[in-house]
């Protein structure tokens, strides 16, 4: 019986060559590192254990007794500064290596005399493996050189190909006996050979470990903000895992804030009793951006409609186009002169009055020496065919846990105009009323492409954290959001990330953006659907979205199956 066992776990042959193996169908290299650098940073050896290709990894490690070591380290020391010596008497010029290894083995010594450090005899064995030995070679000259980048140096086990496939096996059998003497610290930046565990008492589950099979629970608002940016491209996941923890976020007493560019988020509204508006020129629902803000009880209400003023103008400039500095003091004082009209100025009370609608600052502008020209490019959004979308009293009620604002009817060019409508309408009640809450900015580029837009977000971003918010960020063109110079202060201004599936042309942008290893840049090549990498301050894990049967059918984006639900 035993063997049958293995002759159905064995090879069925092996080649054995001075520099290779071959296994079965497959060709086999194990390579040895023979010398390391003064010093190790820690995470130095992540890079090779994260690497996507196929390879096996053992690292034997032997005490080596202290009496022993600190005797040979005092023989080597002997030797050192007699060569330091002599070169003094010689009156040739001093040796920077020769001192500086003295030093080193002085220290050494201290730390074993003083036990606040062991020695050992280590030995490090890389085993690869590829379907051709055009592949192999590949692998190889990526190890090495990945090694070489940290000044780690190693070679293939000529004529101890066995020996060394053997020393790889799970067997615990060293039979290469190829060491390095290492102390404890920098023996100990070897470790640890995954990613940080991202497990907590707190929180929403995010997904599986991929690389431990724990459970990644995080609590978002623990962190220095709440803050999102989730990257991925076209049917990546990325609207699936963000639905996914708005439905859990729900659960746990968060209230949550959608802007939704192609109504993928109706479904999950309608299953737990949210509010769900559409803006679009045939609509029902109207945001007026020229509503009052509401005024919190600890600011100054000619504060809060300045600052209001200040973000109507950088929705004008949107929605006028590239205005030139006389053009923009003109419509600063066209605004004022708006609320003016309708009893609303600072230093006064103005909590009972009517807002003014954007046909009324329409009319200011005509009147004003340089504002006709203004005035002319605001009719479609008075009286043209813009005008039901813009020019029309909020009649919209904001009491529910998840309220969701549809824009996919819109057209392109009142995309941006709507997200920030909405944003700075969302933003006013956020401030009025503090409460645990997320917004999610669905296709975020659609804004970030003009720079008021963005210079509206960013403020969002860096300011949510006082009011007890955090704000998710979405987009599939990487591109196109870190063009924008508010792109990457937005990433640094959220603690946590989601990078799904990327295309290969981004590959490399997003790479160098978040920092990514070779092999994380490749996982995040090669991921299927839902799975990626998860930013959580400074840890991240291999993650894959993973959710139960009933949230699969309130949060899917397959067509196929939202046509069987509907069908039922």
């Amino acid at each position: 019986m035993d063997q049958n066992i293995v002759n159905v776990i064995a090879p069925p042959a092996i080649k054995v060559d001075s520099n290779y193996l071959k296994i079965g169908d497959k060709f086999a290299k194990t390579i040895f590192i023979f010398t390391y650098p003064r010093y190790l940073n820690t995470g130095w050896f992540s890079g090779v254990i994260d690497m996507p290709e196929l390879l096996d990894i053992s690292i034997f490690i032997h005490p080596v007794e202290t009496s022993l070591a600190l005797k040979k380290l005092r023989k080597k020391a002997a030797q050192i500064e007699s060569q330091v010596v002599e070169r003094q008497q010689k009156g040739m010029v001093r040796d920077p290596m020769l001192e500086t290894a003295f030093q080193d083995i002085e220290s050494l010594r201290d730390s074993l005399q003083q036990t606040r450090e062991n020695l050992f005899n280590v030995g490090v064995y890389l085993t690869l493996y590829a379907d051709t030995m055009e592949n192999l070679h590949k692998i190889e000259s990526k190890v090495t050189s990945l090694l070489e980048s940290r000044l780690v140096y190693a070679k293939p086990a000529l004529f101890q190909q066995l020996e060394g496939f053997e020393s790889t096996l799970p067997l615990g059998e060293d039979k290469l006996l190829i060491y390095n003497p290492l102390n404890s610290g920098p023996l100990s930046s070897f470790f640890p050979f995954t990613s940080a565990d991202l497990t907590s008492n707190d929180g929403i589950m995010y997904g599986i470990n991929r690389h431990n099979n724990g459970l990644i629970i995080f609590d978002r608002f623990s962190l220095e903000n709440a803050n999102m940016v989730v990257f991925a491209k076209s049917g990546s996941g990325k609207s699936y895992a963000t639905k996914l923890e708005i439905l859990r976020l729900l659960m746990l007493g968060t209230d949550v804030l959608v802007i939704d560019p192609e109504n993928e988020y109706e479904n999950l509204a309608s299953a737990v009793g949210g509010s769900y508006f559409r803006i679009s020129l045939a609509s029902d629902h109207h945001i007026n951006p020229f509503d009052l803000p509401i005024i919190p009880p600890d600011e100054d209400p000619s504060d809060v409609l300045r600052s209001h003023i200040v973000n109507l103008a950088g929705l004008l400039k949107i929605m006028l186009g590239k205005l030139s500095p006389e053009e923009d003091a003109i419509l600063d004082r066209a605004l004022s002169e708006t609320y003016a009209s309708h009893d609303i100025v600072a230093g006064h009370d103005f909590s009972g009055a009517t807002p003014p609608l954007l046909e009324d600052l329409q009319k200011v502008l005509e009147n004003m020496d340089g504002g006709k020209g203004m005035a002319e490019r605001l009719y479609k959004y008075t009286q043209g065919s813009f005008a039901g979308f813009t020019n029309q009293p909020t009649n919209i009620d904001m009491k529910n846990r998840l309220v969701v604002f549809s824009i996919r009817d819109l057209e392109d060019e009142l995309r941006p105009i709507a997200m920030y409508i909405v944003l700075n309408f969302i933003w006013s009640l956020i401030r009025a009323n503090l409460k645990k809450r997320v917004l999610v900015i669905d296709e975020a580029w659609v804004i970030m492409k003009y720079e008021d837009g963005a210079t509206f977000l960013f403020g969002l971003v860096k300011r949510c954290r006082k009011y007890f918010m955090g704000i998710t960020t979405i987009t599939q063109d990487v591109e196109d959001f870190l063009r924008s110079p508010y792109g990457r202060p937005i990433i640094t201004n959220s603690s946590l990330q989601l990078l799904l599936k990327q295309a290969p042309a981004m590959a490399d942008l997003v790479a160098k953006t978040f920092n990514l290893t070779e092999g994380e840049k490749s996982l995040l090549l090669e991921a299927k659907v839902g799975e990626g990498l998860f930013f959580a301050g400074l840890n991240h894990v291999a993650i894959q979205i993973i959710a139960s049967y009933l949230e699969d059918k309130i949060v899917t984006t397959k067509p196929e199956q939202i046509l069987e639900q509907k069908e039922l």
